[in-house]
């Protein structure tokens, strides 16, 4: 039954992410195998641990990676991989200097604020831009010494082709972080789908709470309207932000026409 409760909990959670199919199924597919390892240890069995599931998210901005790297926290502690559901959040700037020996210590830092939950580095090519002189190597390495630990995943994130860079800067790379994950582009009806999900469940704290979608922006005509009104290549790059800005330009048009009714 608790086996049931963690699969449904991550079923839920997954609902929450608009296409990613493939990498839902792999999701699945981890959680199944530590949730198995949790109810054999349960039985007696002296099972070995596993190593923790170093990741590598491949993919445009706006395409999930960071709300997939939250969902993972809390599955990876709901199974006992992770002795906290926290996620730390880091970009270059909160990890190198520009002055000897401070790079090392602000990395550290960060490691140890996520110490127990997931390190997720976004844009982590930009550690690696191949310049001799650049302390983003340095940051690098300080991540990569840690990854031995029980305690500790490590996420890193950014374009596919620029994190072949991070890949090559440490030899131990791909040794050490086995799952890579692509995060491919969202389609108009994904992002149809991410609209309506967006405004079914806004939150206090959203610019658009107590407004509604009228009744004729159903998923298709939504669908059409992304297609019409935008192109592949603005798609691909803004991808979920896409969504946000056309609910904020869909309320500040609304604001217009009520303000200029007499």
């Amino acid at each position: 039954m608790i086996l049931e409760k963690k699969m449904d909990d991550l079923e839920h959670e997954l609902s929450k992410i608009v296409g990613l199919e493939e990498l839902k199924l792999q999701l699945r597919k981890l959680a199944k195998g530590l949730l198995m390892d949790e109810k054999r240890r349960d039985m007696g069995l002296n099972l070995g641990r596993r190593k923790a599931p170093h990741m590598t998210f491949l993919g445009n901005p706006g395409t999930g990676k960071t709300t997939v790297a939250r969902v993972l926290g809390k599955l990876l502690h709901s199974v006992g991989v992770l002795s906290s559901n926290k996620v730390i959040e880091v970009q270059r700037s909160d990890l190198v200097s520009n002055h000897i020996g401070e790079t090392a210590l602000k990395t550290r830092k960060k490691i140890a604020e996520a110490m127990g939950g997931v390190l997720f580095v976004d844009e982590a090519y930009r550690l690696a831009k191949g310049e001799s002189k650049d302390w983003g190597v340095e940051a690098l390495e300080e991540i990569m010494s840690v990854l031995e630990d029980d305690n500790l995943v490590v996420i890193f994130a950014g374009y596919t082709e620029p994190m072949k860079r991070v890949f090559s800067a440490n030899e131990g790379f791909c040794r050490r972080v086995t799952n890579f994950f692509q995060f491919d582009d969202f389609t108009c009806n994904d992002l149809a789908e991410m609209l309506l999900l967006k405004m079914n469940k806004q939150d206090d704290k959203s610019r658009l709470n107590g407004f509604k979608l009228h009744p004729s922006c159903t998923f298709d005509a939504v669908s059409q309207v992304i297609e019409k009104n935008s192109y592949e290549k603005l798609r691909n790059k803004m991808n979920g932000g896409l969504v946000d800005h056309m609910l904020n330009n869909a309320r500040e048009n609304l604001d217009s026409r009520q303000c200029a009714v007499k």
